[in-house]
């Protein structure tokens, strides 16, 4: 086996050209660091260096600090393998992002001690795109349709028939102030986003930081998430549409603080026929003095429901979500009447058990019209937060972002 390495201190890795593609893996699938590399000639990012461009060949970034400048599109069949330990400063000088399209996927595996980081210097909300992964799962868009052109300025379109489709893994990755505005101002990406992602793929104990759009953003798709945590996101700590149906969730925790809106966003893009993802363990902790991006803003509730939204929802926890003049904070609030009708009242909208602490309006859900038959509850004393396992992937300059979990 012939072996490159490329040491780059100042040389940008230019992923255009013509590589030798071999199979990269980590051996154990534990983030420890052991690569073996079963192809003649293998393409390394070693230590240092920028990624930029195109890749179309099979890359391992190892251990190291490392620059990513403008839109990165891992395609061609190619995967994109990233030791644990790996760290990169985004160039916020042009639109950045990391995008892992239909036909690419990513092999990025950190540890708690050893997690891989997306940062920048100026450390401003929105300064770079996030991560975005395109899979080839099923979808049903507006009116239905199999597939939808993406948002987020790639002008992809997305949906597939494959629902355990693999775009790869994902473990103990932090993204941090992402979710930048493009073109038009209108449109964002998000901290991290999935476009019709299947069954197949892996995501756990991922945190996304201080963002100014949403933590998470599901776009149909049939993945499921472990473990994930979104701290002082500007817009939805949690967000889902296009008929996301993801069956595996668990320990999903948001800490709002400063700016933020809904901790959790729902809707299934009006199609009253679809399936309701499953999470179980939620906390949602909305800290005091936070305040919705536009002022006077309704957008204050934990948990908003519109559009078709569904989700089956057990031990959610639910702390400091309070009326700001005179928009009312709910734990869960339904937007319309529709919704209502075809999902809260044939019980495929669900948040039970559920403890509602340090909030206004506790014992009712919230409606932003004349129910039909408005919800009560009552508040679980067995419902306890999120236990996630503390660490360096889930700490930002000293700050243990776990804190509010104690």
């Amino acid at each position: 086996m012939k072996k490159r390495v490329l040491s780059l201190l100042t040389l940008t890795f230019a992923l255009t050209v013509a590589l030798n593609s071999c199979t990269i893996d980590v051996n154990d699938g534990l983030g420890d660091g052991t690569v073996t590399t079963p192809g003649t000639t293998e393409s390394v990012l070693s230590g240092s260096g920028t990624l930029s461009g195109t890749i179309s060949k099979d890359l391992l970034i190892k251990k190291g600090n490392y620059t990513l400048k403008g839109i990165v599109k891992i395609t061609g069949n190619a995967t994109l393998t990233i030791e644990a330990g790996a760290n990169f400063t985004v160039d916020t000088s042009t639109n950045s992002s990391l995008v892992v399209l239909q036909d690419g996927k990513i092999n990025a595996v950190g540890t708690a001690s050893e997690p891989i980081v997306f940062t920048t210097t100026t450390k401003t909300p929105g300064d770079w795109g996030g991560i975005t992964l395109y899979g080839n799962a099923p979808i049903k868009a507006i009116n239905g349709t199999a597939t939808a052109l993406s948002e987020d300025g790639n002008a992809v379109y997305y949906g597939g028939n494959d629902a355990n489709s693999n775009s790869g893994t994902m473990k103990f990755i932090r993204v941090e102030y992402a979710g930048k505005k493009i073109g038009d101002g209108t449109s964002e990406t998000n901290s991290m986003t999935f476009y019709a992602v299947g069954a197949g793929t892996t995501l756990e104990n991922l945190v996304t930081y201080k963002g100014t759009d949403d933590g998470y953003e599901f776009f149909g798709g049939t993945v499921s998430a472990k473990n994930i945590v979104s701290y002082g996101n500007y817009d939805d700590s949690f967000d889902w549409q296009d008929a996301w149906s993801g069956q595996n969730n668990t320990n999903w925790y948001a800490f709002q603080t400063g700016v933020g809106n809904f901790g959790m966003e729902i809707e299934a893009s009006s199609n009253v026929d679809n399936v309701a993802p499953k999470i179980s363990n939620i906390t949602l902790i909305r800290n005091t003095n936070t305040n919705p991006e536009t002022a006077n803003s309704p957008e204050i509730s934990a948990i908003q429901f519109k559009k078709q939204g569904t989700g089956i929802f057990s031990n959610v926890y639910i702390s400091g979500y309070k009326n700001i003049g005179n928009q009312k904070g709910y734990s869960v609030l339904i937007q319309d009447a529709a919704t209502e009708t075809s999902q809260v009242n044939t019980g495929k909208v669900v948040v039970s058990p559920l403890t509602y602490l340090n909030s206004d309006n506790a014992g009712v859900w919230g409606y932003a019209y004349t129910p039909n038959g408005a919800k009560t509850f009552t508040n679980t004393s067995t419902v306890t937060k999120v236990v996630l396992t503390a660490g360096a992937w889930a700490t930002v300059d000293g700050v243990n972002l776990l804190a509010g979990l104690q």
